[in-house]
């Protein structure tokens, strides 16, 4: 690696740019984001200007095609990040499996990546992809990067080790065609460490909003109350993407028995859901949860729905806002997501969080550092051997 230049990234299957984010914080260049999803690319050109968005299905996209966009050539990118979008491997997905189209998204990102050949690979998907059909997706990815004379190593990472307010595992492969090793971030939370980042930590400073409210934007509630919401927060004075779902009436009426830490078992029976009367009380403990303040925030799906998970506000009789789901994942406040309320959610939900990107964007950097130091080291000693 050359000390004078910031090292070079295109990022596949881009989304809103989580993962573009988390390496743009850590010094990395983004070049050029890829991604079919038009609204999510409206977010990431208007967070990302210096970089290319290219639209589309990653099928019809060229290795020559991103290369052009980048103002680079082949073998001079650094590295190619993305996470092949996971709906086929997720475990929330119960008809999940290697024929599902979604599924297959790796070989085009592999299709990629052998036409640009980058030094590093980094690529994230959900923990049930190593499941899928006995492992055979996981073995086929490394077959593949090894086939294009990459070294690969892959390791579940969880979020709120690295400060995310968050319970997130996500699967990270790091590959290289360098001599450097591979490395993966050291954990900064938890027990010995510091304290891990709770749900009241990241949105305590936004807006109080009632059930349907539209306030967007709008001044935050008070000044920084922590470190988390000051960095996040940067120079703005106004709160985006802060407006309330319109729940039901019986949501409504569902919430109001609910007490922080508390979940659908503590609605009344008259209330609850159909689908839920023959439900154990051991299943489903996410379900209208209400998250104690202290707590990390179950995982940050596409859609803050209180039949998904524990989406109710700590205080407040409504469900999370794109802001604080955001928040939730750690994205900066300046990143101002486009189009609806829905896609909104789904841009959040679908990324990487930029915190957890950082961490391991730090570990490249490190491992690509020390390979450089070691570069010269070995030369020596190579000449002395000659002579």
């Amino acid at each position: 690696m050359q000390s004078d230049r910031a090292l070079t990234v295109i990022d596949l299957f881009c989304g809103a740019g989580g993962l573009s984010e988390g390496f743009r914080q850590a010094g990395f260049h983004v070049l050029v984001g890829q991604d079919y999803d038009a609204r999510a690319g409206e977010t990431f050109a208007a967070t990302h200007p210096e970089a290319r968005f290219i639209g589309g299905p990653i099928q019809d996209v060229t290795p020559a095609q991103l290369l052009k966009a980048a103002g680079r050539k082949r073998g001079e990118i650094d590295v190619i990040v993305g996470g092949p979008p996971c709906q086929g491997y997720s475990v929330y997905n119960h008809q999940r499996g290697e024929d599902d189209p979604r599924a297959g998204l790796f070989r085009e990102y592999l299709r990629i990546v052998k036409g640009i050949n980058p030094r590093w690979i980094v690529m994230e998907n959900v923990t049930g992809i190593t499941s899928i059909a006995g492992g055979k997706i996981v073995d086929e990815i490394y077959r593949g990067l090894e086939g294009l004379g990459y070294r690969v190593d892959m390791k579940i990472l969880r979020a709120e080790d690295y400060g995310v307010p968050q319970e997130r595992r996500r699967v990270f492969f790091i590959a290289t065609r360098s001599d450097a090793p591979i490395l993966f971030p050291e954990i900064t939370h938890g027990r010995d460490l510091k304290p891990y980042v709770t749900v009241w930590d990241a949105i305590s400073d936004l807006p109080k909003l009632m059930n349907g409210e539209k306030a967007d934007p709008r001044p935050y509630r008070t000044a920084p109350k922590n470190g988390y919401q000051a960095v996040l927060r940067g120079d703005r004075t106004m709160v985006a993407n802060h407006s309330a779902s319109k729940l039901s009436v019986i949501n409504e009426q569902r919430m109001k028995h609910i007490a922080p830490g508390g979940s659908w078992r503590d609605i009344p029976r008259e209330l609850l859901p159909k689908g839920m009367l023959k439900a154990k009380r051991s299943d489903h403990t996410k379900r209208y949860g209400r998250p104690r303040k202290t707590d990390l925030s179950c995982t940050v799906l596409t859609k803050c729905d209180l039949h998904w998970g524990a989406y109710i506000h700590p205080e407040q009789d409504r469900s999370f806002t794109v802001r604080e789901a955001a928040r939730l994942q750690g994205f900066p406040d300046f990143f101002e997501f486009k189009g609806s309320p829905t896609e909104q959610y789904v841009q959040v939900g679908n990324a990487v969080p930029p915190i957890l990107g950082k961490a391991v964007a730090e570990a490249v950097l490190q491992a690509d550092e020390m390979q450089a130091q070691a570069e010269p080291r070995r030369r020596a000693k190579d000449l002395h051997i000659a002579v």
